[in-house]
């Protein structure tokens, strides 16, 4: 099933290399663990986005495309910068109405995104917005590309979604919100996801991660890794 509507649906990743992604998960898991994990939470945010209708759909990657890559994406680099500034390059690239998902939440389903992919969402409506668990966003959805509007909000920080949604509406925009979601940047946060959504090859990759063993966890408060903090955008 490859649906049509009005709008492309943007996905911004890292590939999934050990030591890259998912670092907040090292320890207790491996570099190995951490990136076979982080493989399977962007497969499952891939073919879910195949299922749901779009213009266009673009993964926005960091590195290389691999196996996990399912055909029905254009591919296009991570220009060179911050996340706002990747983010915000992202957009700039889309002619018309853009929806933008990152590979942290792959509990992502159809149903999720409905509202805004709906024939009229975007009518009396200029931004859709995501806000997720840790204080970020886990989607942003903009009726024009407006890059500015990303440009210069501080990333990774637990204000992140409260200050890119006040820009948002700072600069008059009309914003919808979707429901709360859950980032997968730990162990716990991956546990919880997994449960919530059992059946997908994020569950089962946390299962089999699970059932080799994890490495020893650090003591509660050890310092993230450099550049973790930018997440796997």
């Amino acid at each position: 099933m490859n649906p049509c509507g009005p709008t492309t649906l943007l996905v911004i990743a890292k590939e999934p290399l050990p030591g890259r992604v998912k670092t907040r998960l090292t320890p207790p898991c491996t570099p190995e663990q951490a990136a076979r994990i982080a493989e399977a939470s962007l497969a499952d945010t891939l073919h879910a986005v195949l299922r749901m209708p779009a213009r266009r759909r673009v993964l926005v990657l960091d590195g290389r495309p691999g196996d996990w890559l399912p055909p029905g994406f254009d591919v296009v680099p991570q220009c060179a910068g911050g996340l706002d500034e990747r983010l915000a390059a992202a957009f700039a690239r889309c002619p018309g109405p853009a929806l933008l998902v990152g590979m942290d939440t792959p509990q992502l389903t159809p149903g999720l995104l409905a509202p805004a992919l709906a024939d009229d969402g975007w009518d009396g409506c200029d931004a859709w917005f995501g806000p997720a668990a840790d204080g970020g966003f886990w989607a942003l959805g903009l009726a024009e590309p407006r890059p500015a509007l990303l440009r210069g909000v501080p990333m990774s920080t637990a204000r992140t979604g409260l200050l890119q949604r006040r820009r948002l509406t700072a600069a008059g925009l009309a914003v919808r919100d979707l429901p709360e979601l859950r980032d997968v940047d730990t162990a716990a946060d991956a546990a919880r996801v997994a449960a919530a959504a059992p059946h997908g090859r994020f569950a089962e990759a946390v299962a089999a991660v699970m059932r080799t063993g994890l490495e020893r966890c650090p003591a509660e408060g050890a310092p993230v890794a450099a550049g973790a903090r930018d997440g796997d955008r």
